[in-house]
């Protein structure tokens, strides 16, 4: 028998008949938590802040199996730089609780005493100063493959590389740390780049210069760090400098008139005993001091 009704009523009863049929079991089973926990966990440690960061690990602990976080951390490396996997190791060292290994495979591939890991060490050294060995063991406590691919990888293979000078090398290193929000990072060589020599005005150029790369709150937020990492340096300076230009109870006449005057031109009292004298000095400084920043 003919089917007599409208073109559009027969579409309409072949929509439904296709609509209604039944939806065919899955041949793969859902995600399971663990694994799910592992991939947002990779997310964050790629693209979230620290705060976001250290929930994810907390969240992460319970459910994914310490062994795959270990490992995710250790290749998020490769795609997230090296500056987001330590402060992933951080992290999850604090949220876990959990030791870094004594040993890995990584201490046998690095071969200590070889020409990548000896430049590496040199470098590394320059950069870090007096801090190098505290970074050395702090690093190892994170992970041991992370401190033999810092020295090998990092400064050894990259940093060390002769096309380009090691100041400004950090300067480089102080921009794509403020670029990616990498505040610890960024701390550490705003430090390293005085250490191999770069002036302090270039690193203040540096950081005028990221105007419209980088978030102003980045900006400032660097600055003020200086500033205040300066002026703990002064005073360290003037706890040493100060005893030894002055008596406990009297300055030379000379040095006195003089300090004196300085004094009375900025409205600020004066008392020749060591503590107010070192208290005066660094009023006198610290804007100079934050100037130079």
């Amino acid at each position: 028998m003919t089917d007599r009704r409208a073109p559009r009523d027969r579409a309409s009863a072949r929509n439904t008949a296709v609509t209604s049929a039944p939806t065919p079991a899955r041949s793969v089973p859902a995600l399971d938590d663990e694994t799910r926990a592992l991939v947002r966990l990779a997310a964050t440690i790629a693209a979230g802040d620290e705060l976001a960061l250290r929930a994810s690990m907390t969240q992460a602990v319970p459910l994914a199996p310490h062994a795959w976080v270990e490992e995710l951390i250790l290749q998020s490396y490769l795609f997230a730089g090296f500056p987001r996997a330590l402060n992933a190791a951080r992290e999850w060292r604090r949220a876990s609780g959990i030791p870094a290994p004594e040993t890995d495979e990584a201490d046998d591939l690095w071969r200590p005493g070889g020409e990548w890991a000896a430049r590496g060490e040199a470098t590394c050294r320059a950069v870090y100063g007096a801090a190098y060995e505290r970074l050395r063991r702090n690093i190892r406590t994170l992970h041991p493959a992370l401190d033999a691919w810092m020295i090998t990888e990092g400064y050894g293979k990259v940093l060390s590389r002769p096309g380009l000078d090691l100041p400004r090398r950090e300067l480089c290193v102080i921009a794509a740390c403020a670029a990616a929000g990498q505040e610890r990072q960024l701390h550490s060589h705003l430090r390293g780049a005085l250490n191999v020599g770069a002036p302090p005005e270039w690193v203040t150029d540096t950081l005028d210069a990221l105007a419209g790369v980088v978030s102003p709150a980045a900006i400032d937020a660097a600055r003020t760090w200086r500033a205040r990492n300066n002026f703990a340096v002064v005073r360290e300076i003037f706890a040493i400098v100060i005893p030894r230009a002055c008596s406990r109870t009297s300055l030379h006449a000379p040095r006195r008139r003089r300090v004196e005057a300085r004094a009375d031109a900025s409205e600020a009292p004066f008392d020749a005993r060591e503590d107010d004298a070192r208290e005066f000095f660094l009023r006198l400084i610290v804007d100079s001091v934050i100037s130079r920043v």
